[in-house]
């Protein structure tokens, strides 16, 4: 029967051994992957030739100097103000209907349309009273009262 191992040894390698392996297993990896590396130098020259690539480098040896003006700027209250005021839009923004939205921005739009007509005519009592038969009228005051009373009802909570 055989003897039982005892003792296990580890080969050591050298430094030109490790050298030797570590160059063997980047030219594999060179070439399994070459169409990708040759991409990789195509960005890295386009980077280079628009100037971006200095400005890059610029921006990297520079890190420390800008963090300070941009941390220097965020901690303004009006930054911080409008960070907040950007998430609390971003929050009702999303409680919104889309196709909602899309209508009422539409008909903005048309009211706008509506309202460069140039008309140098007198708004009177009557000229109110009439407007309340037209139909597309009748809908934009009842849509406006109907706002104003969400929106009070909104201010009271």
């Amino acid at each position: 029967m055989a003897k039982p191992i005892s003792m296990i040894k580890n080969r050591e390698w050298n430094e030109e051994e490790k050298k030797q392996y570590s160059l063997t297993h980047l030219t594999n990896g060179l070439a399994e992957n070459e169409e990708a590396i040759q991409k990789t130098i195509a960005i890295v020259r386009e980077l280079h030739e628009s100037g971006i690539l200095d400005a890059a480098e610029s921006m990297l040896k520079a890190k420390v100097s800008i963090l300070e003006i941009i941390l220097g700027q965020v901690e303004r209250k009006e930054v911080t103000s409008m960070i907040n005021n950007l998430m609390a839009a971003a929050g009702i923004l999303t409680a919104i209907d889309p196709e909602q939205t899309k209508k009422l921005l539409t008909s903005v739009t048309s009211g706008l349309e509506e309202a460069k007509q140039k008309q140098d005519e007198k708004v009177r009592m009557f000229d109110l009273i009439k407007a309340l038969k037209d139909p597309d009228m009748n809908r934009a005051i009842g849509f406006g009262l109907r706002f104003l009373r969400g929106l009070g009802k909104g201010l009271k909570e």
